[in-house]
């Protein structure tokens, strides 16, 4: 036996284990050894099968179009690619590989009806896409005749838009030579409605297949959208933006929403693609005939896609000389305008610093860090060895880029000898540009406390003195270094580096230019900042918490989404609620460091619960939820993660939660829980559950987004998070399960039931009340109820928490097991398989509250009317006794007790187990009752 039959032996036998997977291994294994075209058709075949098992139906076709061009009219081959392209509803194509195996097989019973199904559909399907040609036909017309009324145009490129929306229209455009008449159209219509509606257009066309996306770049090429997004238009530059990424998760699998991953093998198979759309897009970022908009949002579309590790798009960015035209953009300055100027925009610098920082957090290894921090050097000391003073400031806006980004890059280069005295010096010097780009970077390397030390010592006199310069730009700018300055410390209330009192004296600097900003907003901007390093102190907290026309001048600069703001804003409101991050500090610690004599933080009075939760109250109150959707359309993960913090600790407010939603808050951080850091996830999840805990999910979350809020919930139910995050996630998922079956056969697709399940276990009595709640409204699923009819212990436990303490327990398990035992016969039969199944029984019914006997004696009436056998087996028991008593309860609060006991009885009776009750004589309910068993 030769080698490669050996592997597609060992193959069959992994496929018929059910082993898929391995059996597409070894099938690849004998392909790759095949010496003989019948075998090699053979093995493609056999690993067609394991791939249609597997769930992997293009796969699938591809191997049995090889394996027929091999051997042409093998029934088994066409039969297997028919049920891929059915699956992959390319019903004209499994049409007519359904025939062609009727004609090699007429007596073959099995593809009859599969045939007459598909013959049908592809009848209906010609029948629409007659229509849907007629209607693109009409739409045409009007859409593209730039000699017709404007109004009907517009309206024509929308219902052509809706049509590309569906993959039948699109396919159909693409037959009518719709991306030719766009981009004939484009070259000369200047109605921006219909111009983006058209770029819009493409973008649905390149979402249904690889194949239309391949048509798309065939028709128009990469060129053609680098020069459609070449506009000042923020409309038509996001346009193009969304376009270009559609045909990137074309080509590797991905889709628009937040958690998507592309497809290792798709981006192998499209590499070619996808390496192309990378070069196009680096060589664009420094295109000096682009917009600025354009250029921000070229590299914003490398950040949404830099970190995919099977896009491999970092290491590749650094080895085409990305960081270098990355850096190329941070050392634009509006001041050097030449003909071979870059146009940027104020959000310019901050996108590029979130792209660099993102390429290097995917350097994985030292090696990659070191070329890419080669890169870097290479820029600076390019810069820096040219004579011109112009090459100074460059390079020292570039690196205040950096710290804004990859800062322990920033760190390196700054600490390199002679650089910080150089930005010193230029602090000093008597030019207003030099002396705001000094300033500006000082500002960025504050951040380390060593270099903040080392800036007081040597340039604290500087910042003194440009603080009074007669230029706002730069006596703003001083200010806030200062400011920075002053708050090196952090939260260390017993550690001041400037003398007492001064971080207020800073903050009423800082507000008066917030509030005055004159005519240039960007004080404003700067103010920001500068409040962001001051409320670390919470006496400032407290003197800008009272101040509204302050608080309003921040939310409204907010509301402009102006990424430049994004820091300073978020930053002062995250200090303004406590939502940084706390270390926790033990009280044997504190003891051993004073012990030691080392200096131990303290945390400001000001700082307690009641001082915060009166702050968030404010905020809430002056809506600054609108700001922070506002300022959440940002790739900076770190950014997000400090949007979702605020909003976690706005919804930490039961009053606020509302307002929150109004403005937008829930669908924010639904996409805030989906995409970011783990602990920007967790705060956006927490903030999601509170919402779902007190308002109705159905408001809070509407339409598709009550689906969408179930991953973040349950990521929720993780043994890294704390027992709160866990209860409040049980909390709104039993909300949620109540709404409807869509939203639980979410939950169970999600994986949900194994992660609510393991809290029934837990020994915290809320824990476990929650999780039993969230299985009561999940029983109301039938594939729910029949997991619990399964070969498990799930029913047991249930029965057994029925005998719970905690009383909400009680009732919601007892609940659970009422559902399920009216849905079903065999969870009626199951009861029985905890021992302790008549002690629950006799506890529910005897039990003093009203809700719970009414429980447990609907569970009574369904395990009588399951069979005859589970009622007997009651009926041997003092269930018949207790039974009785309550049937002919005179309790008139409780009639609907007395209804379901008699209607348990009557069951009984039905089965023949008992006699009629007008036979049983009992003067007196509670008087026990004997009855008659049928043999």
């Amino acid at each position: 036996m030769s080698e490669a039959s050996d592997f597609k032996e060992k193959g069959n036998e992994a496929f018929k284990s059910g082993d898929y997977e391995n059996a597409i291994v070894l099938y690849t294994k004998a392909i790759t050894l095949a010496s003989d075209d019948n075998d090699l058709s053979i093995y493609l075949k056999n690993r067609a099968a394991a791939n249609l098992k597997h769930g992997k139906y293009q796969q699938t076709i591809d191997d049995c179009t090889k394996s027929l061009e091999l051997a042409p009219a093998d029934p088994k081959t066409l039969y297997r690619r028919l049920q891929a392209y059915e699956h992959l509803h390319q019903y004209e194509q499994a049409y007519c590989d359904a025939r062609e195996v009727l004609n090699l097989e007429p007596t073959n019973k099995l593809i009859q009806p599969i045939l007459e199904r598909l013959y049908k559909i592809v009848q209906q399907r010609a029948r629409e896409n007659s229509q849907i040609t007629n209607k693109i036909d009409s739409m045409s017309k009007f859409a593209f005749d730039v000699t017709l009324d404007r109004e009907k145009r517009e309206t024509a490129m929308n219902n052509l838009l809706v049509l590309a929306r569906e993959k039948v229209g699109s396919e159909v455009m693409l037959k009518t030579g719709i991306l030719h008449k766009i981009k004939t159209l484009l070259k000369v219509d200047k109605n921006p409605h219909v111009y983006i509606s058209g770029i819009r257009i493409v973008g649905e066309v390149c979402k249904h297949s690889v194949d239309n996306t391949k048509i798309v770049l065939k028709e128009l090429g990469l060129p053609w959208f680098l020069e459609v997004i070449d506009s000042n238009d923020s409309n038509q530059v996001g346009a193009v933006e969304h376009c270009m990424q559609s045909i990137l998760n074309s080509f590797s699998g991905m889709n628009n929403k937040p958690d998507t991953k592309p497809d290792k093998e798709l981006c192998e198979k499209h590499k070619f693609q996808i390496d192309t759309l990378l070069s196009c897009l680096v060589y664009s970022i420094n295109n000096h005939t682009i917009s600025g908009l354009a250029r921000d949002a070229i590299i914003e579309l490398l950040i949404r896609n830099v970190h995919y590790t099977a896009l491999n798009w970092a290491e590749r960015l650094v080895e085409i000389g990305g960081v270098e035209r990355l850096m190329e953009c941070a050392s634009e300055l509006d001041e050097y305008k030449f003909e071979s100027s870059l146009n940027i925009t104020e959000s310019t610098h901050t996108i590029a610093a979130v792209c660099l920082g993102r390429v290097f957090e995917n350097m994985y290894y030292d090696k990659a860090r070191d070329n890419y921090l080669q890169k870097i050097q290479g820029f600076v000391s390019s810069k820096l060895l040219a004579p011109d003073i112009e090459s100074k400031v460059r390079v020292t806006a570039a690196i205040t880029v950096l710290l804004r980004g990859p800062l322990d890059v920033g760190n390196t280069i700054i600490s390199k000898e002679g650089i910080l005295e150089m930005i010193l010096v230029m602090a000093n010097s008597n030019d207003v540009l030099q002396q705001r780009v000094a300033v500006e970077c000082i500002i960025a390397a504050a951040s380390k406390h060593d270099k903040a030390k080392a800036i007081i010592k040597q340039g604290a006199n500087i910042l003194k003195s440009l603080y009074k310069s007669p230029e706002p730009g730069i006596s703003i700018r001083a200010l806030v270094a200062l400011c920075k300055l002053a708050t090196c410390t952090g939260f260390d209330a017993s550690i001041k580096p400037f003398q007492e009192g001064s971080t207020l004296k800073l903050a009423e600097a800082c507000r008066r230019f917030l509030l005055h900003p004159g005519k240039d907003k960007d004080l404003q901007k700067w103010s920001a900042e500068g409040l962001s390093y001051l409320t670390l102190d919470a006496e400032v907290k407290e003197k800008l918490i009272e101040d509204r026309a302050a608080l309003q001048a921040l939310i409204q600069l907010g509301k402009s989404g102006d990424q430049s703001v994004l820091y300073g804003i978020i930053t002062t409101l995250v200090n303004l609620c406590n939502a940084y991050e706390k270390q926790e500090i033990l009280p044997e610690m504190v003891q051993l460091a004073q012990f030691a004599k080392q200096h131990v933080p303290q945390e400001h009075e000001l700082d307690d619960a009641d001082f915060v939760s009166k702050r968030v109250s404010i905020l809430g109150q002056l809506n600054v939820a609108s700001a922070l959707v506002a300022l959440s359309n940002t790739e900076s993960v770190n950014a997000k993660e400090l949007i979702a913090r605020v909003f976690n600790a706005l919804c930490s407010e039961t009053e606020i939660r509302g307002s929150v939603v109004q403005q937008g808050g829930a669908k924010v951080l639904i996409t805030l829980a989906l995409n970011g850091t783990d602990k920007g996830k967790r705060h956006a999840a927490q903030a999601l559950a509170r919402i779902g805990v007190t308002i109705n999910p159905e408001v809070a979350f509407p339409g598709q987004r009550s689906l969408e809020v179930i991953r973040p919930l349950l990521n929720l139910l993780h043994q890294d998070c704390s027992a709160l995050e866990n209860f409040e996630g049980l909390l709104a998922l039993c909300n949620i399960a109540q709404m409807s079956e869509a939203a639980r056969q979410r939950i169970l697709k999600e994986n949900g039931l194994g992660k609510i399940d393991h809290y029934l276990f837990e020994d915290h009595v809320m824990l476990r009340r929650a999780a039993t709640q969230v299985i009561t409204n999940l029983a109301m699923s039938p594939d729910v109820v029949e997991i619990y009819e399964g070969e498990n212990d799930k029913m047991k436990y249930l029965v057994l928490l029925c005998m719970e303490e905690d009383l909400e327990t009680s009732l919601a398990a007892a609940g659970a097991v009422a559902i399920l035992t009216s849905s079903s016969t065999k969870c009626c039969s199951k009861v029985f398989d905890t021992s302790s199944w008549l002690e629950s029984l006799q506890i529910l019914l005897a039990n003093p509250n009203s809700n719970l006997q009414y429980r447990g004696l609907a569970i009574i009436k369904n395990m009588m009317e399951s069979s005859k056998d589970v009622a007997a087996k009651l009926i041997e028991t003092n269930i018949m006794e207790i039974l009785m008593a309550l049937s002919k309860s005179e309790n008139e609060q409780l009639p609907l007790t007395k209804d379901l006991a008699q209607e348990a009885l009557k069951s009984a009776e039905s089965w023949g187990i008992i006699k009629t009750a007008a036979s049983i004589q009992s003067p007196d309910p509670f008087i026990q009752a004997e009855a008659e068993i049928d043999d």
